[in-house]
């Protein structure tokens, strides 16, 4: 005690994880990706019991009652993968978070979104 200081002894930080300020981005992707994935949950199962029973079909009226019961099965289908797939790419999308990244996110969604339009006008 000749010095009379004090000896600090500096405990480590603790960090809390994805809610904190450096939380890790593949965190915050899965995070962000779960959170989509509940609000998009009742749609897909929606798309997949259309597919998978051709009955359905009766509930739209007009041109789709004219429709083959294969393409109407294979449209249901391609909107229930595409609605599986949003949440993938929207955590894909929070995990990279970069200009190229959002260009690519934006193109495979109009993709996606034309084909259904093209696809849902052939049958």
């Amino acid at each position: 005690m000749a010095s009379g200081k004090h000896q600090q002894q500096q405990e480590p930080e603790l960090h809390g994880g994805v809610l904190s300020g450096n939380g890790s981005p593949v965190l915050w992707g899965w995070l962000i990706g779960l959170v989509v994935f509940a609000f998009v949950a009742v749609p897909i199962s929606i798309a997949v019991r259309f597919a998978t029973h051709p009955a359905t079909q009766q509930l739209f009226g007009g041109r789709l009652e004219e429709a083959s019961s294969g393409g109407y099965s294979a449209f249901w289908w391609i909107v229930a993968i595409f609605l599986f797939a949003v949440p993938v790419l929207v955590g894909w999308g929070v995990a990279k978070l970069s200009g190229r990244t959002l260009a690519i996110i934006v193109g495979i969604l109009a993709l996606f979104f034309i084909a259904i339009l093209i696809f849902g006008q052939l049958f």
